[in-house]
């Protein structure tokens, strides 16, 4: 590929993806909030869901790693490996996001049993992470297609609220799975 050819739009330039970005963001996070309103689902109860969270955990881990991987190819000036790691952040999130749906839908909420400084270490990097993670699909999919549209100024100038916060969201979701593991 040549560097002309990796600065190429992937997709059209003239399309407008907001409609389309800002619905799945409320339909996405509507569609969370609700799950800790509706009853649970009964029909699964034989089973022992617990590895998920585990399993949230460690997509968390891989969408940390590849967001870190994707900010060192760009800085280093390498769009395609950029964008690859970038796709793969996307695909890890995603398996993230169903999983977590599939746990939350089946299983009942786990309270964090400990106490002291831990216990207001906990509800502050769990509390910051559910306030960050609200808008991070939004300004995640806009950024990815400001960047597949090639539209590169819009797309750094996003990018650099999106990187840090997309990071904060990984590595939080890890830090609470740690901390209320024993719990589980």
């Amino acid at each position: 590929m040549s560097s002309d050819d990796k600065n190429q739009p992937i997709i059209s330039k003239d399309k407008n993806f907001t409609p389309w970005i800002v619905t799945i963001t409320i339909v996405l996070n509507l569609a969370i909030v609700l799950i800790f309103f509706l009853p649970k689902y009964q029909g699964l109860n034989h089973l022992d869901l617990t590895f998920l969270p585990m399993m949230n955990a460690i997509f968390n881990s891989f969408t940390f790693i590849f967001l870190l991987t994707a900010f060192f190819f760009i800085l280093k000036r390498n769009v395609v490996l950029h964008r690859r790691f970038i796709y793969a952040a996307f695909t890890t999130t995603l398996l993230f996001l169903i999983t977590y749906v599939f746990y939350h839908i089946n299983a009942p909420s786990t309270s964090y049993g400990g106490s002291g400084p831990m216990k207001y270490i906990y509800f502050f990097v769990l509390i910051s992470h559910i306030v960050l993670s609200i808008p991070t699909v939004l300004i995640a999919l806009f950024t990815a297609v400001f960047g597949l549209q090639g539209k590169l100024e819009k797309h750094r100038k996003i990018a650099r609220w999106t990187m840090p916060i997309w990071l904060y969201v990984s590595l939080s979701g890890v830090l609470v799975y740690i901390m209320i593991s024993p719990y589980y």
